[in-house]
């Protein structure tokens, strides 16, 4: 009976076994089966992309960069085809020892070995960075012949910017760098990302950075089926890039080099305007440097030359140096006069040499002028006639005047980087600075203003722009360096339309008082030797603006001051006086006299763009030395004159 029950027992406790291990089965069958309804129903779409995905790698096709050219057609910016030897960081086992290796096989230098260290600290480990460029046919096929030596090494064309002029209107044409890590930020957080995956450069400087959007063109995509080791297979589909349009200046590259040249090693700026249309000619600073340079990332050494340099080379003087515009401002002052009904223009006012106020005594021509008009005082550049007539004015109301000619204002010239400078105003005082004191304005501070002096500090920009405003009878137009854009696929040119010029409303007799005055300058004044034969009439202001303060009554010897501490050489001038073509602004830094050094850049200027003509030889290194007068030897024809190619990069 007891073997009974335990068999019994035994039998049961089996088949509980069995519909446990059964349950157990089943729930897990029900479990997969349940997995398998997510997979196959609930994710399908997502996970078919997935896979497919697995199997397809989209891969960016980055633009051709557009071009840049002069007005008359002069490439200034292009794009040349070039072998780099490549490195993908995460295919190689050892970097170092790669180089290593390679550099035994092509030229591999330290700073190339630098620039490969400060690229894999800015990019992924997975892109594919450049530690050789420029390879010559030799170099590759060296490679070639050993490359199953090299994980993670390649040979890939690439197309690489040049500026094929080198130094010559660097400041204005700028140039393009690697994207680092702000403006990779930037680019991923504005709705243009998309169109820089895969772009490494970037505009940095100048036209390259100001039209970046016209110029970068729109990135196309290649879709590719992959292996699992993911190797391209074949393509499967493709969407070519658009290639980035030609931009059109209004810039004359070779009065530009002309320019440049007459400058010689002398610090400084000239902007030249057409005061039609506000088009910039030329767009001046010096020093210049080779954009080249940055193309594929500065030296250490190259970068500190640039940088550290006492002549600041990078900083371009025209858009961004300001300074006191001196005795140019006084035909300002004087249509200031008219246009306000402060002075009239016969009013003669008494120029003993010096004029007192406030207990001190501001000096004016050695022997003083006696009595002089409006006109006479702008020939022969009176500083007393000035100063009075500051103090009759005010601050205020020379600032409101002032401003609507564009003084201590931005332009709005199409390049970034432009400041304001100063107008000086109570309001401008009263924001700029913090001591109580220090806020009021001191009516002793007006008078220098009259002779462009005191806090008056502005751009070389926005005195062209004044003097074409006054050139063309009270019209200003917005300065600008876009002339058109040529579509690279269709070839149509567009031409880039302008806010039409604002009227200022100036009374035509107080214009034609002013040209009168600024004539006789050229004719009879400071001006009359360098413009001396000029076929047309000119009109102009020579001007010279202090570098550094002085004590009253200490006398300026030039001799016996550090050349940075000289003063400043200016003018600005237009041509011809009847029918303006051109408008200049200059300013050659620690160079003294206006005459002397400014001037004779200008009638070469003029003499350029009115009759053709191009300096000769021993001209141009007259000018260079600041030994120039009226032009000397015999004048070239502008379009028998060949730019200069810069040296292969």
């Amino acid at each position: 009976m007891t073997e009974l029950r335990n068999a019994q027992a035994d039998a049961w406790r089996f088949r509980l076994r069995v519909v446990v291990v059964g349950l157990v089965v089943l729930l897990a069958f029900g479990l997969i089966a349940a997995r398998l309804y997510v997979l196959q129903v609930v994710r399908h779409e997502g996970l078919a992309d997935q896979a497919e995905s697995n199997r397809t790698a989209v891969v960016p096709i980055v633009p051709n960069r557009g071009q840049i050219l002069d007005r008359n057609g002069v490439l200034l910016a292009t794009n040349y085809s070039a072998y780099t030897l490549e490195i993908t960081p995460t295919r190689s086992m050892d970097v170092d020892a790669t180089i290593d290796q390679l550099a035994e096989i092509v030229d591999i230098q330290q700073r190339d070995r630098r620039r490969f260290k400060r690229l894999m600290d800015e990019s992924r480990r997975f892109d594919s960075l450049p530690i050789r460029t420029r390879l010559s046919d030799e170099e590759v096929a060296r490679f070639a012949a050993q490359r199953w030596r090299f994980p993670g090494v390649d040979i890939k064309a690439r197309l690489f910017r040049t500026y094929p002029l080198g130094e010559v209107g660097s400041h204005a044409i700028g140039y393009i760098g690697r994207i680092n890590q702000r403006e990779k930020e930037r680019i991923e957080d504005s709705e243009d990302a998309a169109n820089y995956r895969g772009t490494d450069y970037i505009g940095k400087l100048g036209v390259e950075q100001s039209f970046e959007a016209t110029l970068h063109g729109h990135t196309g995509v290649e879709l590719l089926e992959t292996s699992a080791g993911g190797y391209a297979v074949r393509r499967l589909e493709s969407h070519p890039a658009t290639p980035g349009n030609t931009v059109m200046l209004s810039l004359d590259i070779k009065l530009q080099k002309m320019v440049e040249d007459l400058f010689g090693e002398r610090r400084g700026a000239l902007v030249a305007l057409d005061p039609r249309n506000g088009e910039v000619l030329a767009l001046v600073s010096k020093p210049t440097f080779d954009p080249n340079l940055f193309v594929e990332g500065i030296d250490q050494e190259n970068w500190q030359a640039l940088n550290e340099s006492i002549n600041k080379p990078l900083l371009n003087r025209a858009l961004r140096g300001t300074y006191p515009p001196g005795s140019t401002y006084k035909p300002f002052m004087a249509l200031a006069a008219l246009e306000t009904g402060k002075r009239a223009a016969s009013v003669v006012v008494n120029d003993p040499g010096y004029y007192n106020y406030g207990g001190r005594t501001f000096r004016s021509h050695p022997g003083g002028l006696g009595g002089v008009d409006m006109v006479r005082a702008i020939q022969y550049s009176s500083n007393t006639y000035f100063y009075s007539l500051a103090v009759e004015m005010g601050v205020d109301a020379i600032h409101d005047f002032m401003a609507p000619l564009g003084f201590g204002q931005i332009t709005g010239i199409d390049l970034g980087g432009e400041v304001r400078g100063v107008l000086p105003s109570t309001e401008w005082k009263r924001s700029a600075y913090k001591r109580a004191e220090a806020k009021r304005w001191f009516s002793g501070e007006t008078v220098s203003l009259g002779i462009g002096q005191g806090y008056n500090s502005f751009t070389m920009l926005q005195l062209a722009v004044a003097e074409a405003t006054l050139a063309n009878g009270g019209t200003r137009h917005r300065p600008h360096l876009i002339k058109a854009v040529k579509d690279q696929v269709t070839g149509a040119v567009t031409e880039v339309q302008q806010p039409p010029g604002e009227s200022l409303g100036y009374k035509p007799r107080h214009i034609e008082t002013i040209h009168k005055g600024l004539r006789a300058v050229i004719e009879a004044g400071t001006g009359r030797r360098v413009f001396a034969g000029a076929p047309y009439a000119a009109a102009g202001k020579t001007g010279t603006a202090q570098a550094a303060a002085w004590a009253q009554g200490t006398k300026y010897n030039a001799a016996l001051l550090a050349e940075h501490q000289r003063d400043h050489s200016l003018f600005a001038a237009f041509a011809p006086v009847e029918d303006p073509k051109v408008a200049v602004a200059i300013i050659v830094e620690n160079a003294g006299f206006g005459s002397a050094a400014a001037a004779p850049i200008v009638r070469r200027v003029f003499d350029y763009w009115l009759l053709g003509q191009y300096p000769s030889e021993e001209d141009i290194a007259a000018a260079a030395r600041g030994q120039a007068g009226a032009p000397i030897g015999t004048p070239r024809r502008a379009e028998e004159v060949e730019l200069p190619a810069a040296a292969a990069p």
